[in-house]
């Protein structure tokens, strides 16, 4: 006999995007003193006419980061910048004060964000900025690449 299936779903809202911001990022404070940053990406993405040309569809997104990840984007994120953001999808509804209409709009709620060269030959850091990583005020943590020696030959003892 087959198991009961349940009739609740599982659910996933994730994203993930890597652009280019295409202005500074904006931070603000709450009442309660909680930094929240506004990002605006451009992500591109190639496409073909079907006759061998090609041009870029560009897409641009809206992004609010919190605390460490809102203070840090201001400090060291700039218009033109890579970034690469992991993130939910969140729906803003509201009514507008002019019209009296109800407004929507869909935006990213980034939980990390890494930062990125910005293709111009800007520093690349590759610092890291997560919510969840509290305590330090300072520069986003990255790693360099390693040197060789820093690596030992293990042979061919891979385990799968």
């Amino acid at each position: 006999m087959l198991p009961k299936l349940q009739t609740a779903m599982a659910n996933l809202n994730k994203v993930l995007l890597l652009g280019n911001l295409t202005r500074d990022p904006e931070l603000r404070y709450t009442p309660k003193g909680t930094a929240v940053a506004d990002l605006s990406i451009a992500v591109n993405r190639r496409v073909s006419d079907g006759s061998g040309n090609w041009s870029d569809e560009t897409t641009f997104v809206d992004v609010t980061v919190w605390g460490n990840t809102a203070e840090n984007s201001q400090k060291y994120l700039t218009k033109g910048r890579g970034v690469f953001i992991e993130g939910r999808l969140q729906l803003d509804t509201w009514e507008d004060k002019q019209s009296g209409q109800k407004r929507s709009k869909l935006k990213v709620v980034g939980e990390t964000v890494q930062f990125l060269p910005d293709g111009r030959g800007g520093s690349g850091s590759g610092g890291a900025s997560r919510p969840a990583e509290s305590g330090s005020s300072g520069p986003p943590q990255g790693g360099s690449a390693a040197s060789p020696e820093d690596y030992e030959d293990e042979g061919d003892d891979i385990p799968f």
